[in-house]
């Protein structure tokens, strides 16, 4: 019986516990369950927030973007309005300009006629007097005549003298006074401002960490910069710029450009300069293409030579006597297209004539002579009408006037350069003295690149391995600063520093 009731116990005790394990599995899942819920919930929200977050920093970015957009319109707007001011002021300067031209031409009129009819009046009197005279003395009308002259002659001899003579000074006077009449509207209709040109362009930097970077190692970088371009690299002048400094315009703009895209992109080493410096090259090429278009588009000169554009672009980056050559170009051809129309004479030929007259100048480093004569065999090469020829060589004596143009070029290339202000012949100087330098050291033999930097005071003279050896360097020092030292003028003393480089280039396929 006890049997039983143990084996009753041992089932009933077995089903227990199954019923047991049965309500804790589903008490476990349940409980699983709801953590999957409420992770599932967290991750919801949390996704949430993060979508919030994203779509408050795209607004915020579109309206950094919308902002950036409105500005420029906004600047334009303003040049727009001070261009329409300007206008206005020169259009009422033309308007009282005319009503001033309406009166003195009513007033000559008026003069004329006067003077018509006293000249009629006098014709009467003397015809008059010529049927007296023959009618007293028996004579023809004309021995009267010749007598009546030779009686005036005679008596009045002095005073016709000192009529003409008078006569003569005022005709001058007259025609001195219309051409200074002439002059003084066309410089007065051409207000262009004079931009001073300057040695020396500035480059902000972020950071000292980035000037770090520039300066490199034991300043390699800022060696192999100035290497590249050519250029003067001044550090600690500004604490948070870097002062290019080059007599050259085109390095100064190339050296600029290729700084401001290192600075951008962060990696700066030796390699990364040249490469950099070559890309800039290029795109200042493709500029100073875009520099003569827009210059011959503003001074009305159509038909030229791509090619003959491209090296009027050229002048951008030149100066003489410290005046922007392609802006004192344009200048004169607006000076010398509205001489031509006071004048009578053909204004395209004379507007032509005065933009291409120092066409020369963009590659009289490279050819030689006179930039007049490299300019005509420019002009002829390119098959440029002969009149526009004529009209550019003789702006400085060289050639005769053969035509009115060639005079009014010559006028207003001496109204533009001669402004006061226009020019500093200072800095033409000091420009010539360091161009000297460069091409003078550029004609020894195995000298690859020049450099003057330093305002004069150093060249640096980089040299091809293969042709100069490191005990030729020496030499070809010593000869270089003896030549300086007898064929230039300079104040102080130059230093010569000759750089001669080996590099081995291999490729890891």
């Amino acid at each position: 019986m006890s049997l039983k009731i143990i084996l009753i116990m041992l089932a009933l005790s077995g089903v227990g516990g199954i019923a047991l394990g049965y309500v804790l599995r589903v008490l476990i899942g349940l409980a699983q369950r709801g953590s999957v819920e409420l992770d599932t919930k967290q991750k919801l929200l949390h996704a949430k927030e993060q979508a919030a977050k994203i779509l408050a920093d795209a607004q915020f970015r579109v309206a950094v973007v919308e902002t950036e957009r409105l500005i420029p319109i906004e600047e334009r707007e303003e040049k727009v309005t001070a261009r329409e001011e300007r206008l206005a002021t020169r259009e009422e300067f033309i308007d009282s300009r005319q009503r001033d031209l309406d009166e003195k031409e009513a007033e000559v009129r008026a003069r004329e006629q006067e003077a018509t009819r006293l000249k009629n009046e006098a014709e009467n009197l003397s015809v008059r007097r010529s049927k007296e005279l023959a009618n007293v003395a028996h004579l023809s009308a004309d021995k009267a005549r010749e007598e009546l002259f030779s009686e005036i002659e005679r008596t009045h001899e002095e005073a016709i003298l000192l009529r003409l003579q008078k006569l003569a000074a005022n005709g001058r006077e007259r025609l001195e006074e219309k051409a200074r009449d002439i002059l003084t509207t066309v410089i007065h209709r051409l207000g262009n401002a004079v931009n001073a040109e300057v040695m020396s362009l500035s480059v902000t930097i972020p950071s000292e960490e980035m000037k770090g970077k520039i300066i490199g190692k034991e300043g390699r970088n800022i060696k192999a910069f100035e290497r590249a371009t050519g250029v003067d690299v001044l550090i600690d002048d500004v604490p948070d710029r870097i002062t290019l400094s080059s007599f050259d315009p085109l390095r100064r703009a190339i050296a600029k450009i290729a700084l401001e895209k290192l600075i951008a992109d962060g990696r700066i080493q030796p390699a990364k300069i040249e490469e950099v410096v070559e890309k800039t090259r290029a795109e200042v090429s493709d500029l100073t293409k875009q520099k003569g278009e827009e210059a011959a588009y503003e001074a009305g000169v159509v038909g030229l030579d791509p090619k003959l554009i491209a090296l009027l672009g050229r002048l951008h980056f030149r100066t003489s006597f410290g005046q922007n050559i392609l802006q004192h170009s344009v200048e004169m051809a607006h000076i010398a297209g509205m001489l031509a129309v006071e004048l009578g004479a053909d204004p395209a030929i004379a507007r032509a004539g005065a933009l291409l007259h120092d066409i020369g100048k963009a590659v009289d480093h490279e050819v030689q002579g006179t930039h007049v004569e490299i300019g005509r065999r420019i002009l002829e090469k390119f098959g440029v009408d002969t009149r526009v020829i004529r009209a550019m060589q003789a702006h400085h004596d060289e050639y005769p006037y053969e035509t009115p143009e060639s005079v009014i070029v010559q006028v207003a290339d001496a109204i533009s350069g001669g402004r006061p202000g226009a020019r500093r012949d200072t800095v033409d100087r000091y420009l010539e003295r360091l161009g000297d330098l460069e091409r003078l050291a550029a004609t020894f033999e195995g000298v690859e690149k020049v450099y003057a930097i330093a305002a004069g005071r150093e060249i640096r003279v980089f040299v091809n391995p293969g042709k100069v050896s490191d005990i030729a360097m020496h030499k070809l020092a010593r000869d270089i600063a003896m030549r300086v030292q007898d064929e230039l003028k300079y104040p102080g003393e130059i230093k010569v520093n000759i750089i001669r480089e080996n590099r081995v280039v291999e490729f890891a396929r």
